[in-house]
């Protein structure tokens, strides 16, 4: 299938993973946003009562541009589709670029290729920093946070490539499902001493100052001079659900990216292999 044909459907794919990744966080994963907002907020008054008590003054507020509504149904929802889009565009170059060098009929590398894509992605990423919903990670932090999720991303897409070349040199010498497993392991082995080089979010200098030496960006309880416990810490179960839905969303994305830009390509090379009888038999 040529490219000009590749491209608006990866895009249209995209889309329809990102319409249907958005409805599934709206019903899900948006609560819990709104439970973290919550938090944040209440425990920002119990911060500033323990502020005042000590003679601080408050910072000031930035006045809001866009209210919690436009935010949470449809700004997530704007974004949620161009991303679909954007990765759309980005899974047709790698498609395009693979086609004719794998011998495997368009639905099945759709899906390998969507599913490379969540891997280098998104999952592997995740498994060293995962996402977090607002109240969890200090403003000061966001810089550092996503350098260090790109360098994950960038670290495994080489890795995966990597792997590719191990599995294609061993083929013939292993045999292809051996080769595929020793460029598997290289490929989580190479992911692994990446994660173990990079920093925890929690050995930022902001968050050591703030809660010392830790694994994330969680916020602990909230203490008075005395010690005394004056606002619990963020709920745990909380967070674990938000993560199991952001890492369910990005699935959906690229699974439906993967699946409808199948059909669609099969359907296009389907229509082109009968054009091409009809004339055949015509002439």
């Amino acid at each position: 299938m040529h490219a000009k044909a590749v491209v608006p459907r990866a895009a249209a794919a995209g889309a329809v993973g990102g319409v249907v990744a958005w409805l599934f966080s709206l019903v899900f994963a948006e609560p819990l946003i709104q439970a973290a907002i919550d938090y944040e907020g209440e425990r920002g008054e119990a911060e500033a009562a323990l502020d005042a008590a000590a003679g601080i003054a408050p910072p000031e507020e930035g006045a809001e541009v866009f209210t919690r509504t436009v935010q949470g149904v449809w700004g997530i929802g704007v974004g949620m589709i161009l991303a679909g889009v954007a990765l759309g565009l980005l899974f047709a170059v790698v498609y395009t670029l693979l086609q004719g060098r794998v011998s495997v009929r368009p639905r099945v590398l759709a899906l390998l290729v969507a599913g490379a894509g969540f891997l280098t992605f998104y999952a592997t990423p995740f498994v060293k920093y995962p996402a977090s919903p607002p109240a969890v990670g200090h403003d000061e932090t966001i810089g550092d946070r996503s350098g260090l999720f790109l360098v994950m991303v960038v670290g495994s897409v080489v890795f995966l490539v990597a792997a590719v070349f191990v599995a294609r040199a061993l083929r013939e010498r292993l045999g292809a499902w051996n080769a595929v497993l020793v460029g598997g392991v290289a490929y989580v082995v190479l992911s692994g001493l990446l994660m173990a080089v990079l920093p925890s979010l929690g050995e930022l200098a902001v968050n050591v100052a703030t809660y010392g030496p830790a694994v994330g960006e969680t916020p602990q309880p909230l203490r008075d001079p005395a010690g005394q416990i004056v606002f619990p810490g963020f709920d745990p179960d909380l967070l674990y659900s938000f993560r199991v839905y952001s890492i369910t969303a990005q699935a959906i994305v690229w699974g439906l990216l993967g699946l409808v830009f199948g059909a669609l390509a099969e359907r296009a090379t389907g229509s082109t292999s009968v054009a091409e009888t009809r004339e055949s038999v015509e002439a």
